[in-house]
C-alpha cells in the first residue's frame, strides 16, 4: 500500500462557511486523481464534516468503483453511545452510510486516560475482535493522543490490536506535551504499524513563517512546505500510511507527488526541519491543529478553533498590540458565536482536547487581547 492516505475530515465544502455541505463534484474529481495515482486509504469518522463524511464516502467512492479498489477505515468516538445497543447501532448506520459492506480498518476513536474507562467498561476491544472475527472488519486498531506509558500498557493488555493511529510530526517529534517520537518507539517496540494523523499539524506545517520556509526553499526550491511534513512521516520506517486532511485539488495534487517517493531524508533535510521547528515553536501562541472536537459541547458556542487561529495570527502580525484587520475577523467571527469572554471555565473543552492545551486560561488571553 502506498503511504498516503486521504483523511476525509477537511473535505471540500460548498459556499455558507460549510453549510451547505460537502462539494460532491470536487471531492469526486480528487478521489479520481487519489485512485488514479496509485493510492488507496480513505480515512473517516462518525463525527466528520458535521456527520457528513461517511455519507460522502459511499457517494464519492463506494458508488463509483470496485470495492477492490479502495480501502475504508472508520472510528467509535465514546462521545455518541453509552450503551451496548448504542454503540452496535452505530456500527450498522456506519455500514449503512458509507455501503462499504465491511471496514478494512475500524479504530477506537481517541483511546485515552478518559476515554478508556468507558470503552472498557463496554467492552468495546473485545467486541471490535468479534466484528473482525464476522468479517465485518478487517484490521483492528485504535487512535490515541496520550503519553508513552498508557500507550506501552494498552499494548501490553490488548496485544491483538492491529495498528495505532498517532499525531506525528516533525513540530510534535520532540515535543513534552505531544511525546510523538516516544509514541511510536513504543509501537516498534510492540510491532504495531502506525498510522499517522496530523502531519501538518492541522496546517501549521504547510504554512511556516517566512524565514522557516526560506530554510526549506533552500535545500528544494519547487517543494511545497506541507510536503516536507510528509516525507518526514512517511520515511519512517514503522509508518503504514500518512494521513492528509485534503480539502482541495490543489492539495491533492500536490500531496500525491510529494509521497510518490518515501526515499529517508537526508542528515542535512532532518537538521532543516529541527531549526524550522524552533522557529515554529518561538511564533505560534497556541499550538492548536483546529481539529473541532472541543467545540461541539461548549455550552457558549464559542468557536475555539476559530477565535484561537485568529490569536495566533494576531501574535504573529503584532505581538506587541494595536489594531490589526484580526479585529475586524474577530467581531465577525463572534457575532456568529459565542464570545470567548462568556466561557463558563466547565473544563468539557479540555477534557476532548487531543492537544491537551490549557483552552480556558488561552480563551482569557484572547479576551484581553480583543477585548471582550
Amino acid at each position: 500500500m502506498k503511504k498516503l492516505g486521504f483523511g476525509l475530515m477537511r473535505l471540500p465544502m460548498r459556499a455558507g462557511n460549510g453549510s451547505g455541505g460537502i462539494d460532491m463534484d470536487e471531492l469526486c474529481r480528487m478521489v479520481d486523481l487519489f485512485l488514479e495515482r496509485g493510492y488507496t486509504y480513505f480515512d473517516t469518522a462518525w463525527l466528520y464534516c458535521q456527520f457528513q463524511s461517511e455519507a460522502a464516502v459511499k457517494k464519492a467512492l463506494v458508488e463509483r468503483y470496485p470495492r477492490d479498489r479502495f480501502t475504508v477505515a472508520t472510528k467509535l468516538h465514546t462521545g455518541f453511545f453509552n450503551t451496548l445497543t448504542e454503540r452496535d447501532d452505530i456500527f450498522s448506520e456506519q455500514l449503512r452510510k458509507t455501503g462499504a459492506g465491511y471496514f478494512d480498518y475500524y479504530l477506537l476513536h481517541g483511546v485515552e486516560g478518559n476515554n478508556l474507562p468507558k470503552f472498557e467498561a463496554l467492552d468495546c476491544f473485545s467486541w471490535l475482535l468479534e466484528k473482525r472475527d464476522r468479517g465485518l472488519v478487517r484490521h483492528a486498531g485504535f487512535s490515541y493522543h496520550d503519553g508513552p506509558e498508557l500507550l506501552d500498557t494498552l499494548l501490553t493488555r490488548y496485544p491483538q490490536m492491529e495498528f495505532v493511529q498517532l499525531q506525528l510530526n516533525y513540530l510534535d517529534w520532540d515535543s513534552r506535551w505531544i511525546r510523538a517520537r516516544e509514541c511510536y518507539e513504543v509501537c516498534v517496540k510492540h510491532g504495531k504499524p502506525v498510522v499517522v494523523m496530523e502531519p501538518v499539524k492541522g496546517g501549521t506545517l504547510a504554512e511556516l513563517p517566512p524565514e522557516a520556509e526560506a530554510l526549506l526553499k533552500q535545500l528544494a526550491p519547487e517543494a511545497s512546505c506541507a510536503s516536507w511534513a510528509l516525507r518526514f512521516a512517511a520515511a519512517l520506517p514503522n509508518v503504514m500510511v500518512v494521513l492528509s486532511g485534503m480539502s482541495d485539488m490543489a492539495q491533492m495534487e500536490d500531496n500525491t507527488a510529494a509521497l510518490a517517493d518515501t526515499a529517508p531524508l537526508t542528515e542535512e533535510e532532518n537538521a532543516a526541519l529541527a531549526k524550522v521547528a524552533d522557529l515554529i515553536r518561538a511564533q505560534v501562541a497556541v499550538p492548536c491543529t483546529g481539529c473541532g472536537y472541543c467545540a461541539p459541547g461548549c455550552p457558549r458556542h464559542i468557536d475555539i478553533p476559530g477565535v484561537f487561529s485568529l490569536y495566533n495570527k494576531q501574535m504573529r502580525e503584532r505581538a506587541g498590540g494595536g489594531w490589526t484587520p484580526n479585529f475586524t475577523q474577530y467581531e465577525l467571527l463572534t457575532a456568529r458565536s459565542g464570545r470567548p469572554a462568556d466561557c463558563l471555565a466547565c473544563g468539557q473543552c479540555e477534557g476532548v482536547c487531543p492537544q491537551h492545551l490549557p483552552i480556558i486560561d488561552t480563551l482569557r488571553k484572547v479576551t484581553e487581547t480583543f477585548g471582550g
